[in-house]
């Protein structure tokens, strides 16, 4: 089924009515950019369904985008240990629904004030508004961090502590141009490699050992 994101019928709504508002007037060249704003908001908050692969052992991506990043290092906002981190740069064009990477709980949510560096700067991990949240796995605690951009002004976390989550549920949005980062497990094996295109709820990021 063909749907939206609920954060973007505010926008949606706006663009359409200022389309229609213009045209009554007769406001032609203002018509014409209401209504590429309209048809690009409805583009840009699709929110398309997606099959998880239902694996204890993965971790599927919480976001389209490209992987920007794949190093060891240390998550000091909740965990304050070393993790793998995985970063994902979101353009514009992107699908902006955030889905959670396995089964587990949510054991804490942070919001973040700070600046709105480009996402795709190693700088805007650290520096720009983001959301933490720190998600209970069947192989420990990990933590997802969305990012706010220099387009993106806000990110939005729709769970809260102590919900239990089924690997490749919505729990969120960044509203355009964004970055999410995700810091999973040292023994985690990385099944992605830099600038590679991932989508949230599908692509396995990492999976750990069976054994």
């Amino acid at each position: 089924m063909f749907q939206f994101a609920k954060e973007g019928y505010p926008f949606i709504i706006f663009f359409a009515a200022m389309t229609v508002l213009s045209a009554i007037l007769r406001f032609n060249y203002a018509t014409v950019v209401a209504l590429i704003l309209t048809v690009f908001m409805f583009y840009f908050f699709r929110d398309p369904d997606r099959t998880a692969p239902q694996d204890i052992n993965a971790f599927i991506s919480p976001a389209d985008g490209k992987i920007i990043l794949i190093t060891e290092a240390r998550e000091e906002e909740m965990l304050n240990e070393s993790r793998r981190k995985i970063s994902i740069f979101m353009s514009p064009l992107n699908v902006h629904v955030n889905r959670v990477p396995s089964d587990g709980i949510v054991r804490d949510v942070k919001h973040f004030p700070g600046k709105f560096i480009s996402a795709f700067k190693d700088d805007a991990a650290k520096y720009n508004e983001h959301v933490s949240m720190l998600y209970e796995t069947a192989h420990g605690n990990i933590v997802i961090k969305q990012i706010a951009g220099y387009v993106a002004r806000r990110a939005v976390c729709r769970v809260k502590p102590g919900e239990a989550l089924k690997q490749g549920q919505r729990y969120g949005i960044i509203k355009f141009s964004s970055r999410l980062d995700i810091f999973l497990p040292l023994d985690a094996e990385v099944k992605v490699k830099l600038n590679d295109k991932v989508k949230a709820g599908e692509t396995v990021l990492g999976v750990m050992s069976k054994s």
